[in-house]
């Protein structure tokens, strides 16, 4: 493995993690150089021992003992030793786990591959990348099989989708939608029953709907934005609206934690 020491920022080889707080930057960068970052020694093992492959590693010196055989496991990938600070002084935050991967972006999974999957999450213009990475997280625990987003829902491969996820954007099936207007329609003719989560009139309690489901019966949970929830349209194109029940006069959970809830009493 070259090891390679830098001692500036400004070094051309540490394109790939400068200013990873920008979102329009990275979002930008990301796509052009088809590339994706991830944090942490932990996320970094996911993302390799799932195949993706690394263009470079980012590492303080006290992660090249720990990440020894992942290293030596990809021997032409440069691997750049940087000190915390300098770290910190390309990537714009405090890297406190001090240890990162520019790994090559794939898209592995199409919205076919899915529908051919019995219990599917579907993201509508969820925009926040905690959210999405902790939905993703949810549904890979709570034993769902795939998750479908509309086209504007935050990147799973942004580090912060990756890193709050814990990995599991690397092992749960995900596809981007391209056709928002026809997706709830899409699904229903792929055999879904499609459950809209929403605070609308004529909203089921989430438990009431479960209770009719049968046990080999195709699912499909709609989630929405966060702040103004599910559209009307994927709202009306539903075969079910459902509600969480809430008490002490609070409307709704976040959206992440609704996800939570859902998955489970679906399942």
């Amino acid at each position: 493995m070259p090891l390679i020491t830098i001692g500036s920022a400004d070094d051309p080889r540490l394109a790939d993690y400068v200013r990873l707080r920008d979102v329009s930057l990275r979002r930008h960068l990301e796509t052009e150089q088809g590339l994706f970052i991830a944090e942490g020694e932990k996320v970094i093992r996911r993302a390799v021992e799932a195949g993706f492959r690394p263009r470079s590693f980012l590492l303080a010196e006290r992660w090249l003992d720990s990440l020894a055989d992942l290293l030596a496991g990809t021997p032409d990938v440069p691997v750049f030793v940087v000190t915390e600070a300098l770290a910190e002084e390309v990537t714009g935050f405090h890297v406190h786990r001090g240890a990162l991967a520019s790994l090559h972006r794939e898209s592995r999974h199409s919205v076919d591959d899915l529908l051919g999957l019995r219990r599917l999450v579907v993201l509508e213009d969820i925009v926040d990348h905690t959210n999405v990475g902790a939905i993703l997280r949810c549904a890979a625990g709570l034993g769902w099989d795939g998750v479908l987003l509309a086209p504007r829902a935050a990147d799973p491969l942004y580090r912060r989708s990756i890193k709050v996820a814990m990995g599991a954007v690397f092992s749960l099936p995900w596809a981007r939608l391209t056709d928002w207007a026809g997706a709830v329609p899409m699904m229903r003719e792929a055999g879904y029953r499609t459950v809209a989560l929403a605070l609308a009139d004529g909203a089921r309690d989430i438990g009431e709907v479960a209770a009719e489901l049968g046990p080999d019966e195709k699912v499909a949970i709609l989630l929405g934005t966060e702040g103004d929830g599910l559209s009307q349209r994927w709202i009306s194109d539903a075969d079910d609206v459902a509600i969480i029940p809430m008490q002490a006069g609070i409307d709704s959970l976040n959206v992440a934690a609704a996800a939570a809830v859902a998955c489970y009493v679906l399942r």
